[in-house]
Parts: structure tokens; C-alpha cells; sequence
């Protein structure tokens, strides 16, 4: 993967398991994702969160002044059995140590957690390079309507779902993990992308349907 570049990133959990299966998993996770887009980090995640608050406060603090980033989160979303990423590479070989970061510090987690051993994801992870700023755009609502497409949640709850960069793509979150800028400079007002993703969700929710009747 080449720097500068977007992807689309995507993988699921082995034999289709769930690996999210509870508030508390979803947040591990997302705090994952937040820590490791940084570059040179001076521990690994499981020692930064064994550390009193302050000095998490302090050490995050300085990663974030001080710190170059190895990939640019544009977009994400976080389903009970699969996640999507759409990353921007920053330095050489970034997407793939972010990734390799993220799901090795998970796996850790959650094996530990859950008394269990061996991989938690399936193989090596999906990319597809983005090409055109129309398909940019695409991946983002493609992101951000998954829980509603694939009916997890009501088209109502989508932009209370935490557990991917809406809310804070509509302002709705303390949360900075996003380079959001990319996709929501194209629109007017934070409204005008809010109805560019509900335009289209009776459509995506067609599309899971008979998603069955094509190659996985």
C-alpha cells in the first residue's frame, strides 16, 4: 500500500464469530484504534491503560503533541462479528502496522477475557484502494450505515451508535479520532451529510437482503 493513499480495510472474526460482544469489548476496542495510529509510541496499549489516570492523561497528552501518526482515520465502524476502517497511509508500511496493532492488542484482550487461545480474525485483512473522490464518499455512508443495513439497529439509532466515527462526524462525541475533514468539507453543514447517509438507507438495507445471492 502506497503513502497518501485511502483504503477501504475490512475483516471479520474466524468461522464468522462475534469478537465485540458487549459495551465494554466495543470500547476496548475503539480506545485501540485511538492509541495506535501513532507513530513511535513509547508503550504498548495494555501498559498505557495499567497506569493511573493522570498519567495516562499526561502520556496521551504528549503522543498527541508530539507524535506523528502512521495512518489517518477517516472513517470506522465496529460490528458485533466484522470492522471496517477507511485509513489514509501516512508512513511507509502504516495501514498494515495499525492494523497488526489493533488486532493483536484486541485478540489479547479478548482472549485473556474470555479464557480463550488463537487467532480472534480471519487472515490477513481486506484492502481496496480509493480511487475517486465519488467513491470516498460512497465508502464513508457505506461505513457509517452498516449497523442499519445490516439490521442491527433501527435507521432511527444510527447516529447514536457508538461504536463507529458517526457521532463524531456529527458532533455528537468528545472523541478526536477522526480526520473527518476530508468528507465533511464536500458539504455544507454537518446536516446536509446527515441526509446524504439516510438518502440512502432503504436502498443499502435492499442491497443486504441479496447480498446472500453474490460471492462473499
Amino acid at each position: 500500500m502506497a503513502n497518501d493513499q485511502i483504503y477501504h480495510i475490512f475483516n471479520r472474526g474466524i468461522e464468522r464469530r462475534d469478537v465485540f460482544t458487549n459495551k465494554y469489548e466495543f470500547q476496548r476496542a475503539v480506545d485501540t484504534v485511538g492509541f495506535y495510529r501513532f507513530f513511535n509510541l513509547p508503550l504498548k496499549f495494555s501498559q498505557f491503560l495499567n497506569k493511573p489516570q493522570q498519567v495516562r492523561n499526561d502520556i496521551f497528552s504528549d503522543i498527541e503533541i508530539g507524535n506523528e501518526k502512521i495512518v489517518s482515520v477517516i472513517a470506522f465502524c465496529l460490528m458485533p462479528n466484522h470492522f471496517h476502517f477507511l485509513l489514509k497511509q501516512l508512513k511507509e508500511n502504516g495501514i498494515s502496522r495499525f492494523i497488526s496493532n489493533f488486532t493483536n492488542s484486541y485478540t489479547k484482550y479478548f482472549n485473556t477475557k474470555n479464557e480463550r487461545a488463537g487467532p480472534l480474525f480471519q487472515g490477513i485483512f481486506k484492502s481496496v484502494l480509493i480511487e475517486t473522490n465519488e467513491q470516498l464518499l460512497h465508502l464513508s455512508r457505506y461505513i457509517h450505515l452498516n449497523p442499519v443495513s445490516s439490521f442491527l439497529i433501527p435507521d432511527k439509532d444510527l447516529q447514536n451508535y457508538q461504536w463507529s466515527s458517526l457521532p463524531e462526524y456529527l458532533n455528537l462525541n468528545e472523541k478526536d479520532i477522526c480526520d473527518r475533514k476530508i468528507v465533511l468539507d464536500q458539504f455544507s453543514s454537518i446536516q446536509k451529510y446527515k441526509d446524504f447517509l439516510l438518502d440512502q438507507v432503504k436502498y443499502a438495507q435492499e442491497l443486504e437482503k441479496i447480498k446472500h445471492l453474490t460471492i462473499d
